[in-house]
C-alpha cells in the first residue's frame, strides 16, 4: 500500500489501518478546476495525486488524500504568510464551517473516491487570540490555518462529525472502504 501524501499527519493516522504503507508524495499539479463545487474539490485533488503515483506503481493500492477548509462558500487552503493566516482565522472566528477531506483509492484499474465533511464551530476569537495563535507557527501548514490536534484545539468551541477527519484522513470511512475492496 502507498500514501501519496507528504502529510505527517496522514501518515500517522493511516498507521491506525496499517503499518505496511510506504510514503510516496506526488508531485502532480494540485489545479481545482474552475467551477468546481467546493465540496467536491478536495476528493478531485485526492484523485489526482493517487492516479499519480498508480501510474507510476502499477498494481499497487494507492491512497490519495486532501483536505479543505469551507466557509461561507470560500475553499481555505494553506495560507501563504501570516497575513493569510490571519485573514482565514478572522472569517472562521465565530462560525461553523465544514472540513472535507476527499479520499482516492487507486487499485489496479479499480478507483474509488468519497469525501467526508465534519463541521467544526469556532469560538468568537480576538485579535490578540489569533496573533498568538499564528505566532506559534502551527496555521502555515495546514488547510484553513488551524490544527485541531494542536494549539488549533483551543480555538474549537465543538464539532460535528468525525475528528480524525478534521486531522486529515477519516480513518473509520476509509478503513471500510479498503475492506471492501479487499
Amino acid at each position: 500500500m502507498i500514501l501519496a501524501s507528504a502529510s505527517p499527519r496522514r501518515r500517522e493516522l493511516l498507521g491506525l489501518i496499517t503499518k505496511d504503507f510506504e510514503v510516496i508524495p506526488s508531485n502532480a499539479p494540485e489545479v481545482i478546476p474552475e467551477g468546481c463545487d467546493p465540496f467536491k474539490a478536495s476528493e478531485h485533488l485526492a484523485c489526482i495525486k493517487a492516479q499519480d503515483i498508480a501510474a507510476l506503481h502499477p498494481g499497487e493500492t494507492v491512497i490519495g488524500a486532501d483536505t479543505t477548509v469551507i466557509c461561507d462558500g470560500q475553499i481555505l487552503g494553506k495560507p501563504r504568510d501570516e497575513e493569510d493566516a490571519r485573514r482565514m482565522l478572522t472569517l472562521l472566528s465565530g462560525k461553523v464551517h465544514c472540513v472535507v477531506t476527499g479520499v482516492c483509492i487507486v487499485k489496479g484499474a479499480v478507483k474509488e473516491s468519497f469525501s467526508v465533511c465534519t463541521k467544526v464551530e469556532f469560538y468568537s476569537l480576538s485579535r490578540e487570540e489569533i496573533d498568538r495563535y499564528i505566532a506559534t507557527g502551527d496555521p502555515m501548514d495546514k488547510a484553513g490555518a488551524y490544527g485541531i490536534q494542536t494549539e488549533g484545539a483551543l480555538l474549537v468551541k465543538g464539532i460535528e462529525g468525525d475528528f480524525m477527519n478534521v486531522v486529515g484522513l477519516p480513518v473509520a470511512e476509509l478503513y471500510r472502504h479498503l475492506s471492501a475492496m479487499s
